[in-house]
Order: structure tokens, then sequence, then C-alpha cells
């Protein structure tokens, strides 16, 4: 600034204020015919190819965004990368476009970046979290591990998924309660609506039964609600009967499962187990109870029943109470 105004000074000493506001004049001149004959197509050019990228682009986010409307499942992911794509490529083609015009303006772009740099550090180290959020949230995205509407476990929680974006996951619960999740917590993702569900149901029906009849009982009513019209578009394949599990006390378990289409076992499951409470009372057929006492009479000798001790046997000597002796006056007790 002080050259310059030094410069000035003389120009107007010398020559006079008529001389140097005709260089003055004559060098804004050849600096406009330069800068219309150079820089300015060089402009335009740019201004005009950034330009076709961006049409280009937004075409092609638009062509995603209408496959997400039309798709049933999945459309929120495709929601979500089209627009993250369509922002970056916004920023990366504006700040193509800047590096180009920047220096046809005059400016120095050594400073500019030098410290863009030093801020871009600063802000790598102060949002760290939010860097990994972003980084999950679109590996997320890419491999489809789960969609809006979609019944899942993640970061220890479970529910269904209201909304996903780049840096979090909206989850909410039976109870209506809503997380918030970022997804730079979720390192494992349990999606129990994918593709189908399998769900077993453990039958405890009381000892004296007959497992044969048992099996053939709840293999007709499994295929009942298989076959019934209100529930046989769930269905995936046929309701499969594992035989007996296990045997507690006086019940059976005999387990029954349902392959069902994803998240869609639950009315099957209850419908199952209605009919198998009535079919039961009609087969005249007790539940099974591990704490159930028998006798004779009940069972009529085909069940378990109490085993009686015989009469006047001797007590067990190892089960007789020692005898007590008073210690102060040695007399038993």
């Amino acid at each position: 600034m002080i050259f310059l105004a030094a410069k000035v000074f003389r120009i107007l000493l010398w020559s006079g204020p008529s001389e140097f506001f005709r260089q003055l004049n004559d060098k804004w001149i050849t600096d406009l015919q330069e800068f219309l004959h150079t820089a300015l197509p060089k402009i335009a050019v740019t201004l005009v190819v950034a330009w076709v990228f961006m049409r280009i682009l937004k075409l092609i986010t638009g062509r995603m965004m209408r496959i997400a409307a039309a798709r049933k499942t999945g459309g929120a992911q495709v929601r979500t990368l089209a627009s993250v794509t369509r922002a970056t490529g916004i920023g990366i083609i504006g700040f193509l476009a800047a590096l180009e015009i920047l220096p046809l303006l005059g400016f120095k772009l050594e400073p500019l970046l030098a410290s863009a740099g030093v801020a871009g550090v600063a802000i790598g180290l102060a949002a760290q979290t939010i860097v990994k959020d972003c980084l999950n949230g679109i590996l997320v995205l890419v491999e489809d591990q789960y969609n809006v509407g979609d019944v899942v476990k993640i970061a220890g929680v479970s529910g269904t998924v209201e909304a996903m974006s780049l840096r979090k996951t909206q989850v909410r619960d039976a109870d209506g309660t809503l997380y918030i999740i970022p997804n730079s917590q979720i390192t494992t993702v349990a999606n129990v609506a994918r593709d189908f569900s399998v769900a077993t149901i453990n039958v405890s029906v009381d000892f004296s039964a007959n497992p044969d009849e048992v099996m053939a009982l709840l293999k007709d009513v499994a295929m009942g609600v298989r076959n019934d019209p209100a529930y046989k578009n769930l269905f995936l394949e046929d309701p499969s009967l594992l035989g007996v599990d296990s045997i507690k006390g006086s019940q059976i378990i005999y387990p029954v499962q349902f392959k069902t289409r994803a998240n869609q076992q639950w009315a099957p499951m209850r419908e199952f187990q209605r009919r198998i409470r009535i079919a039961l009372a009609e087969h005249h057929m007790l539940p099974g109870d591990p704490l159930r006492v028998y006798n004779k009479e009940q069972t009529n000798g085909a069940g378990p029943h109490p085993v009686e001790e015989p009469a006047g046997r001797a007590p067990e000597p190892t089960a007789a109470k020692a005898k007590e002796v008073n210690p102060f006056t040695g007399e038993g007790m």
C-alpha cells in the first residue's frame, strides 16, 4: 500500500492529475480487454460445464427418487442415498468450479487452501463422532442392513425402525418409547423381519396322554390353521412337528414350528394356541403340569402314582433324631 501510494504521488507530482487519470484509464481498459479476451470465456465455459454436470446429477437423483417411490421396501435407503448423492455432488461440482474461476478473477488460492487445510484438520478432530456416524450410516444404507418398518435389535434396543439418516436411526419399541441411536454405536444388527420368520410353539400335554394321539391332534390343528383362508397367505411352508422334545415331571413338551413371511408369525401362533386349547378339552387331554400329584383312583393304575410305605415298617435308623443330653445335669432331654 505504501509503495502504491508513493507511485501515485510521483505520477501526480511529475505528470499532473490529467496524466494520472489518463494512464489509469488506459490501464483499466487494457485489463478489461484482457479479461474479456481470456478470462471471461474460461469462466463462461466453466459455469456451463458445471451447470451440465448438475443437470445430469439431478436427472440421476430424480430417477432414484422415482424408483424409491415405486418400491415397497427399501425406499427410505434409496431416498437417503439420492439426497446425499445430490448434496455431495453439488458441493464437489461447486468446489471444483470455484477453483477454476477464482484464479481468473485475481484471487490467490495458496493462502486460502492452506487455511482450509488447517481448519479441516481442526474440524475433523472436533467432529470425529459425527464423521463416524455418517460413515457407518453410509455402510448401513449401501449394505441394506435394515429398512424403515423392520423390527430390529441394535445397540441393545429392540423395536421398529421409524426413520433413518446418515447420522442416526430412530427405533420405537412396543411400549411407544422412541430411541434415537447414533449410527456409530451400531455394531451388530439383528433383523427379525428379513426374508422369513420361524416361530416355535412348545405345547405341554399331560404324561397320561398317548404321544401318537397327541401328535396326530397337533398335526390336524396346525394344518387347519395352515389352510385357513385368513392365514394361508402368511405361511411359506407346512407346519412341522418335531416330536417329543422333553419330559418334565408329568408334562411332555411337543414343539411345533411355523415358517411364515417376515414378522407375520404372530397371528397364526395365537390362532393355533386357541385351537389347541379347544382340541385338548374335546379329546379329554390335560395340559402338562410338572407339579401335578396323582393317586391310584385318578390314574386307574395307568399313570404315575406315589409309592406307599408298608404298614409297621421300622423307621430308618439314619433318619432317627439323636438323643439330646443336658450339659449341666447330664440328664436326657
